[in-house]
């Protein structure tokens, strides 16, 4: 039986929630360039002002925990259900963890080869403190892994025990099957709820970006604005030069199918998702596309949901890159096993990283958290412009789905072939009015559209369980 997607016609959200998130990123950019403003006219005003920018600091520190382990016991649930069904799901799990790892590898050698924050010496900048167990042996650093209650991970500093703990709960409710889904459905209740108090903290934003830019320019003068300038030119032309070169390359040699074509095709969802700076407003416009282009409807429910929580290529791309360059704005650069060992960690904590805005800077702030907590303050230095590149995470983000979604149908055989050439040449647009993915995924084995006019109840809907 063919396994069913969501609804295309599914109820969008509301213009309402969409405006205020439009305003939360004007208060952003304002807040800004007036703290800018302010460190450079008035320097001492302007570190005067940098509490508020560790407070911020401190309430994404306060969400870490609780977001790893929602996001990593949902996500081994997800491949649980997505092993389910077949070659499918394991060829979409496998593609996704090693092009997430290769973007991962990407900013890594992107922030060694710039270097954004050499020079800014912005140590001053942040609270610093002694990291404990500097001289602890590999022995006991592996046995401090483990904490003292299940529950002791959760309110503790060590974000690793949270990662074993969660890792530990996942595969138990995978063990449980059936009969672990009401644990994993109250999991899930309680990652929405998560997500609902990182999202009222975001809107503290334009009062921590101001203090945080107001402080370091402030404290570094011009060195700080173009150092973040240089952070952010890197990341948007990382992601175009990742998209374009390698999802391109991927795409050409596999489907036979142009880059630039497919971005003509979802220019509508790109205007979106950099309106709302996520890309889980275009979930059922690229279901229903998918669908329309010739992917067959149980490969399109299996690869874009799964896609959404586990395909991160722009987030894991930001992730590395920012924690290099506050490594090396703070003095303190990463060493090339501290690096490796972060990227292993990224690998495991990205996964459903970006559900909400904001939940990309928790996990950037766990995974520094992890390795080298004296870091950690410095993730403030960035919070001004982390809402400049939520944009290229999200449209990364989605274009590496919409490009898995069209491998994943060519490597199984379940593509029209001339069907996507020719929606791609605008010789079949797209039913912009009723947002149809046109059931053709439902014919039969003559090639008849015997089910392409369902208009019966709404098909089974298969959520993300995360998305960005």
């Amino acid at each position: 039986m063919a396994l069913r997607t969501a609804d295309a016609r599914a109820p969008k959200r509301t213009g309402g929630t969409r405006d205020r998130t439009h305003w939360l990123y004007i208060a952003v950019i304002v807040a800004v360039v007036a703290g800018a403003v302010l460190g450079l006219a008035a320097p001492a005003a302007g570190v005067a002002l940098k509490p508020l920018g560790t407070a911020f600091v401190a309430l994404i520190k306060m969400m870490i925990a609780p977001v790893i382990f929602c996001t990593i016991v949902l996500g081994i649930g997800s491949i649980a259900k997505a092993a389910t069904v077949g070659k499918v799901g394991g060829l979409a799990l496998a593609y996704f963890l090693v092009m997430s790892t290769f973007a991962l590898a990407i900013g890594l050698v992107v922030g060694n080869l710039i270097h954004p924050g050499e020079g800014l010496h912005a140590a001053g900048q942040t609270a610093t403190y002694e990291v404990e167990g500097g001289g602890e042996s590999m022995t006991d650093f592996l046995v401090g892994i483990i904490p003292v209650t299940m529950l002791a991970s959760l309110t503790g500093e060590s974000i690793l025990q949270t990662l074993f703990v969660a890792l530990l709960v996942g595969f138990g409710l995978q063990a449980m099957g059936s009969s672990g889904k009401p644990i994993l459905d109250g999991v899930a209740h309680v990652q929405r709820l998560v997500f609902k108090i990182l999202m009222m903290i975001m809107w503290a934003a334009p009062v921590g970006a101001f203090g945080a830019i107001a402080g370091v320019v402030g404290e570094t003068g011009f060195r700080a604005i173009a150092a973040l300038g240089t952070l952010m030119l890197a990341f948007y032309l990382t992601c175009v030069l990742f998209i374009v070169v390698v999802l391109g390359t991927v795409l050409r040699v596999v489907a036979g199918v142009n880059i630039f074509r497919l971005m003509k095709y979802l220019a509508r969802e790109y205007l979106l998702i950099f309106s709302t700076s996520s890309s889980e407003s275009a979930l059922p416009r690229l279901i229903a596309k998918m669908e329309h282009l010739g992917v067959s409807k149980p490969v399109v429910g299996v690869t874009v949901p799964t896609g959404y929580s586990f395909n991160l290529d722009g987030t894991a791309i930001y992730l590395t890159m920012s924690a290099l360059f506050v490594a090396s704005a703070l003095d303190n650069p990463l060493s090339v096993g501290e690096q490796i060992s972060l990227l292993v960690f990224m690998i495991v904590a990205s996964k459903g990283a970006a559900g909400v805005t904001g939940a990309g800077l928790a996990t950037l702030a766990g995974g520094l958290q992890s390795h080298r907590p004296d870091l950690v303050d410095g993730v403030g230095i960035i919070v001004g412009i982390d809402r400049f590149m939520s944009e290229a995470r999200a449209l990364t983000n989605f274009t590496g789905n919409a490009v898995a979604t069209i491998l994943i149908g060519t490597w199984v055989k379940e593509i029209d072939g001339e069907r996507v050439q020719r929606v791609l040449h605008g010789g079949q647009p797209f039913d912009e009015a009723s947002l149809a993915g046109d059931g053709h995924g439902d014919e039969g084995a003559d090639g008849a559209d015997d089910e392409s006019a369902d208009v019966g109840p709404a098909p089974r809907e298969l959520e993300p369980t995360g998305a960005r």
